[in-house]
């Protein structure tokens, strides 16, 4: 067993235990908190793949900015601890399905795989996840999709000032 292999496991495994301690923590200061070691680990599966790039732009974005945000929103609001409601009855069986589900097509896709290729899985590129072939795929493949966002963030910043805005004119 290589070392990548043993640290991709236990990486992947750290990223699996985060996310389902988000998911049944109660409290959601603590959910935000798995969720910031949940992008963490995988910004270091991007690391194990040579995509440093995207690497410190989960870590910057993902973990840095929109949690500090999600973090801030949450004490704002005063919701730390999550209320427990009722419990549906076909929740459980439906959840145990569809992650039954999830594990073979997560199987195969795997085996799959690696049966297609011969044994081995392929490996990335030489230029993959450098802020050059980034930069050319979004501008050269995704640019129509890269502006369409931008302006969708444009019309959320202006409609979130509209809708927090103080409607109080000063007479003079």
């Amino acid at each position: 067993m290589t070392i990548d292999l043993i640290l991709f496991f236990g990486i992947a495994a750290i990223a699996v235990i985060s996310a389902i301690s988000m998911l049944v923590s109660r409290n959601a200061v603590y959910s935000a908190l798995f969720l910031v070691l949940n992008f963490v680990a995988i910004a270091s599966l991007y690391l194990l793949l040579n995509a440093a790039f995207i690497a410190m732009v989960q870590v910057t974005v993902y973990a840095g900015a929109i949690m500090v945000l999600f973090l801030f929103v949450i004490m704002l609001l005063g919701a730390e601890k999550v209320e427990t409601g009722p419990s549906l009855p076909w929740q459980l069986p439906v959840a145990i399905l569809l992650g039954l589900v999830l594990i073979a097509e997560f199987a195969y896709v795997l085996f799959g795989r690696v049966t297609q290729i011969g044994g081995e899985l392929a490996g990335v590129g030489e230029g993959f996840g450098s802020p050059a072939s980034v930069g050319r795929t979004l501008f050269d493949q995704y640019l129509i999709p890269f502006e369409v966002t931008s302006i969708l963030l444009l019309v959320a910043m202006v409609g979130s000032i509209v809708l927090t805005r103080d409607d109080r004119k000063e007479s003079r």
